[in-house]
């Protein structure tokens, strides 16, 4: 299973290299634990630490992407990896170990990630986050400065206007 996996992973991503397989591996292990092979609405939602290379492989194999709301981005920067089933409430966390100084490399790296001891390869923790709510709809506001729309979430308000992100102006004073 994980070179089919992996050979669709690569052909979304574009190319071969080690963080596709990190997610490869980190979507082999959300299969086994969670039951689910491909989310078709939000059944399983990914909150990925990183937006690195493995990231594409989750969308590529288990069909979590931002426009369907159920992968999410929370940028700590740790190849980690937040895995939700939305019907069972069950979840948990994949935290990439460090490669070993002089460890494998390249092709060879690629081939341990695969088919190496999980317990090698990654750490397996609670989720540090509560499970997301569902995506909902939200109504688009027109900025009054640019004149653009954007969700109401989105939208601040400053002298008397409805603002979008870009047209407000941070208030700062001090240091």
């Amino acid at each position: 299973m994980s070179r089919s996996l992996y050979e669709k992973a690569v052909a979304f991503h574009g190319h071969e290299c080690g963080g596709i397989a990190l997610g490869v591996r980190a979507c082999m292990e959300a299969i086994a634990r969670l039951g689910i092979e491909f989310s078709e609405d939000e059944d399983l939602v990914c909150v990925t630490e990183n937006d690195a290379c493995g990231v594409d492989a989750v969308q590529a194999i288990l069909g979590c992407t931002m426009g369907k709301g159920n992968l999410i981005y929370y940028g700590t920067g740790k190849m980690a990896f937040n895995f939700y089933n939305r019907n069972t409430g069950e979840s948990f966390r994949l935290i990439a170990k460090p490669k070993k100084p002089g460890g494998k490399k390249g092709r060879d790296y690629i081939d341990y990630v695969l088919d190496g001891p999980l317990e090698e390869i990654f750490t397996v923790t609670e989720t540090r986050y509560p499970l997301p709510e569902q995506a909902r709809g939200l109504r688009t506001v027109i900025c009054e400065v640019c004149g653009e729309g954007a969700p109401e979430t989105k939208m601040r308000l400053q002298d008397g206007m409805r603002v979008c992100l870009e047209c407000f102006q941070e208030y700062h004073r001090g240091w």
